[in-house]
């Protein structure tokens, strides 16, 4: 878990840099050998930088991603994708 730092964005407070300090772990982690297989559940193109960079220290990435919501960029970048259906969410609960 990473906790970001609040920042407003209109009425709402938010965290802020949550999907930056995940990249750089992934990245971290990757380039220190201390991981072969990354797992995101996402679908933000912010992440591509960091698959790639994880991609060229040899980790494997595979990516969760809801049915419409995942930006192709990042579909292109990781090693395999799977889409989160009622079906996959059954398949966990076991």
């Amino acid at each position: 878990m990473r906790l970001g730092k609040l920042g407003w964005v209109g009425n709402e407070l938010v965290q802020k840099r949550v999907d930056i300090l995940f990249a750089v772990d992934i990245v971290r982690l990757s380039w220190g050998r201390q991981i072969g297989k990354a797992i995101l559940v996402t679908g933000d193109s912010d992440f591509v930088p960091a698959v790639l960079a994880a991609k060229d220290a040899g980790v494997l990435v595979q990516l969760y991603h809801s049915p419409n919501s995942v930006h192709d960029e990042l579909l292109s970048a990781v090693d395999e994708s799977f889409m989160i259906t009622a079906e996959l969410i059954e398949k966990a609960k076991l």
